[in-house]
């Protein structure tokens, strides 16, 4: 997730590796089905969420090997939209001249809540990296046509949207359709290392494990004069759960996914605490500024989660898994026991997981294989950080079935600017705020 005023949070990787993350599971399946590739094997795109994480995949997908072409565009917000085509066509683009694989004329630029559709309809892979809240009816859509799928996470906000992915998702398998998940520490090399010597047993069994993505925080935009309710909040979405999904879901998901990954689990209940301590303006919605969260797995492991977006405070985005005969140090790409280390990762060859992520998923398309079917594994990672958001909101204990099942959705009844969102500030403008002991989600 870049903020609105940056271009160049991808480039940073190589200096932030450890920071940089998500990924997918790579499936031996091949078919020749499914594939929308024209006559001459021009492999066609649309992106639909033009803002930076969309002009980031955008780019990254345009740079592969592949024969690829941007044709359709497609964003709530007309500013937005052609900010992204600005970039991709610069010639001058520190990232990579594009520009002649960028062909999409006025009429496949598509404004508002139901472009979409339209833009899906003309390419054989969508890019869907609009604000999460949105990805379960835009997944559903594109897996509907019969399109290839490159969606960013989470995969929804709430547990209505889980479901919805988890059935598309099954769809996507029988339709033998490529879905890649933006958890893109599956595609770095370190990680990738890492994970192969936990599953050869250099680590013993994993009991626990510390995740954590505390940082200052992100962008703001601040309300304008005249905007609707729905606007404001779609400008500020970061800051709403039924378009964002609070920061533990946005952010810290990376994390959480790292650990149920390396455990070939997901965790049966959490419980947990967070609140609003210092981000507690009108600017910054309903969310929390921290959460911590105790996940429990059916065999009695825990990971401990923590996420703060508080200035000033220690900053840390990592994770370290403990076994029972070594640990290992994710950020540092080490293996270590009783002080000793058992593996270290040669961070020479370190990559760039956000370009790979889609290396793959094009050369795959390309080659009319069928590889990827990270959906199901993107739906269970959020679900997990529902249930911790779920968790720090209350102060009860989560169970995974119950929330998973419960039909809670936080989306509004009807997406159109004129619309009101499911959540109002009041007199003053602040807007309600969890409180744990009070708010309940089941009876």
């Amino acid at each position: 997730m870049r903020s609105e005023k940056s271009t160049s949070s991808r480039r940073e990787f190589v200096k932030q590796g450890s920071l940089l993350a998500g990924g997918l599971v790579a499936l031996p399946y091949l078919s020749q089905a499914g594939f929308n590739s024209s006559v001459d094997d021009t492999i066609k795109v649309a992106v639909v969420g033009c803002g930076g994480r969309g002009t980031g995949a955008a780019m990254q997908a345009l740079l592969t090997k592949q024969n690829v072409k941007l044709v359709a565009m497609a964003d709530a917000f007309r500013d937005r939209l052609d900010q992204c085509y600005t970039y991709l066509n610069d010639e001058n683009n520190e990232e990579g001249n594009v520009k002649a694989r960028v062909s999409v004329p006025e009429e496949n630029k598509f404004v508002g809540f139901d472009g979409y559709k339209k833009a899906i309809a003309l390419a054989d892979v969508v890019i869907l990296t609009t604000p999460p809240g949105f990805r379960p009816i835009h997944f559903e859509e594109a897996i509907r046509q019969g399109k290839h799928v490159f969606m960013e996470k989470p995969v929804a906000t709430d547990p209505a949207g889980v479901k919805k992915v988890l059935e598309v998702a099954e769809e996507a398998k029988r339709k033998k359709l490529n879905v890649v998940v933006g958890l893109q520490r599956h595609y770095q090399n370190s990680y990738r290392e890492l994970y192969k010597r936990v599953k050869d047993g250099m680590i013993g069994e994993i009991t626990s494990a510390q995740v954590w993505w505390n940082n200052d925080g992100v962008w703001v935009n601040p309300r304008k004069p005249g905007q609707t309710e729905m606007e404001y909040q779609m400008r500020n979405w970061y800051y709403f759960n039924w378009l964002c999904g609070d920061h533990i879901t946005e952010q810290h998901i990376h994390n959480i996914d790292v650990m149920n990954w390396f455990k070939g689990a997901y965790p049966v209940k959490a419980q947990g605490m967070g609140g609003r301590q210092v981000r507690t303006g009108k600017d910054f919605g309903e969310i929390y500024d921290h959460h911590y969260v105790e996940f429990h797995y059916a065999d009695g492991s825990i990971m401990n989660s923590q996420c703060r977006h508080i200035k000033g405070t220690y900053a840390i985005v990592d994770e370290m898994i403990v076994g029972t005969k070594g640990v290992v140090k994710c950020g540092a790409a080490e293996i270590t026991a009783k002080g000793s280390s058992l593996y270290k990762f040669d961070k020479s060859k370190e990559n760039n997981p956000y370009q790979t992520e889609h290396d793959e998923l094009f050369e795959a398309i390309s080659k009319k294989e069928y590889k990827f079917a990270d959906a199901e594994n993107g739906a269970k990672a959020t679900m997990t950080s529902i249930m911790g958001r779920m968790a720090t909101y209350s102060g009860e204990v989560i169970d995974w079935d119950k929330a998973l099942n419960s039909g809670i959705s936080l989306q509004p009844t009807r997406y159109a600017f004129d619309a009101q969102p499911p959540v109002l500030p009041d007199a003053n403008g602040l807007y309600p705020i969890a409180t744990p002991g009070v708010t309940k989600f089941f009876s």
